[in-house]
């Protein structure tokens, strides 16, 4: 193995240090991830952590090795959200000083919860890199002790421990998919796997928006930037410890987009009965985006963090239920008469319909003077429901044309 920032020695004592600080995550079967897939998966939750995600492993490597004079004086870190959550958590509990520099769009749970573990926050910049720019100025002029959240070897080091904890819990396991952000955590667990079985393979996931480690090492020039779910990987500059340890030790990267970043946490929450956040999902994403690349392999998934504010939660799995047609929207337009749209609620009763939201109008202009517009969203058993729903109003002669998410479909259904 190459001359990489940290070895096998250095992870296992992490895991020493880390040992009754930080919880032994389980490994848990997926039996209906399983199906979805066609491969046998195992999840490491690592959402299942104190602050919701395996940041916290690095944060106690690094925090447990400052001298008296650094502890009093202090960390700063820049951070998305996860790490930030990690270095105030542990920072508090072992009487250091913390600061964390967040990009103003770092969103709100992750904020205030870092705020809760009694962290100083300031949010600045739009991108990770502009927050490190300031979080070094500020390091500088206080004297800090800066903590970064991906290349440094005593975080790296820490989160290759799920590296050590994944191999003794499954060691016939084919391959770990791991979601890539700056390199820390795939470089540590790749370290750790590859030290205790060659064979198995590592498999790095990228969101489709932020491909850094694609261009690094493919010398490819995809364009980086952009609104993604996934924006705990949403990484511009790859962690430069990282890259020779991904370049030699991980088989390949698998890009994803939006899209199935959404199937993927949406999986979790309905299959797995769990909570991913975006980059969390990133890997069970990849089994999707490339079905063939792991049938029929044992594949451990790594969910890296489960820290989704509820609202995105709830708008993606309404989002899913709208792609898998089970929440479906349409208009009737109909001479306006006395009881249609009682008799239109009834005939959807009758059909096995839930009425979500119905809009009647009759002032459009496309609408005739003595007609009248409906507009109804539904709640279906599944697809084939909501076709036999249409064919059920259009042999009534009511003529419904879908609504899709860009604008009234031309087609009748």
């Amino acid at each position: 193995m190459a001359d990489f920032a940290i070895t096998i020695d250095d992870i296992r004592k992490a895991a020493a240090t880390i040992r009754g600080q930080v919880l032994r995550t389980p490994l848990v079967p997926a039996p209906r991830l399983s199906q979805l897939t066609g491969a046998t998966v195992c999840v490491k939750h690592e959402n299942m952590q104190p602050t919701g995600s395996f940041k916290e492993r690095g944060a106690v490597v690094k925090l447990e090795s400052l001298t008296p004079e650094e502890r009093r004086r202090g960390v700063i870190a820049m951070s998305a959200g996860n790490h930030a959550q990690a270095v105030a958590y542990h920072a508090r509990r072992l009487g250091i000083p913390a600061t964390i520099v967040m990009p103003e769009g770092t969103p709100l749970v992750k904020a205030q919860n870092t705020r809760a573990y009694g962290a100083r926050v300031i949010l600045y910049g739009e991108t990770l890199y502009e927050s490190a720019g300031r979080a070094r100025q500020i390091a500088a002029e206080e004297g800090l002790v800066f903590v970064h959240p991906y290349d440094d070897p005593k975080v790296m080091a820490g989160q290759g421990t799920i590296g050590l904890e994944i191999l003794e819990d499954a060691p016939e396991v084919d391959q770990i998919v791991v979601p890539i952000g700056g390199g820390g955590l795939i470089s540590g667990i790749a370290v750790a796997a590859k030290a205790l079985n060659p064979a198995v393979e590592i498999v790095g996931v990228e969101a489709a928006l932020y491909p850094s480690f694609q261009n690094a090492i493919r010398h490819e020039d995809r364009p980086i930037g952009g609104a993604t779910l996934a924006e705990g990987i949403a990484v511009k500059a790859v962690g430069q410890l990282a890259l020779p340890v991904v370049r030699e030790l991980v088989s390949d990267i698998v890009l994803v987009e939006e899209a199935l970043i959404e199937r993927a946490v949406n999986a979790y929450a309905t299959l797995q009965r769990t909570m991913a956040e975006g980059a969390g999902a990133a890997g069970l994403a990849a089994m999707l985006a490339q079905p063939e690349r792991f049938r029929g392999k044992r594949v451990c998934l790594v969910l890296c963090g489960g820290n989704i504010d509820a609202r995105i939660l709830a708008s993606v799995m309404v989002r899913e239920l709208e792609r898998d047609e089970r929440i479906t929207s349409f208009r009737i337009t109909s001479n306006d008469r006395p009881g249609l749209l009682g008799k239109v609620a009834s005939r959807l009763g009758d059909l096995g319909a839930n009425i979500l939201e119905v809009s009647h109008g009759r002032l459009f202009l496309d609408v005739p003077a003595k007609g009248v517009s409906i507009d109804i969203t539904i709640e279906t058993r599944d697809r084939q429901h909501t076709w036999e729903i249409f064919e059920a109003l259009a042999a009534d002669g009511l003529a419904p044309k879908r609504i899709d998410s860009h604008c009234l479909s031309e087609t009748a259904y």
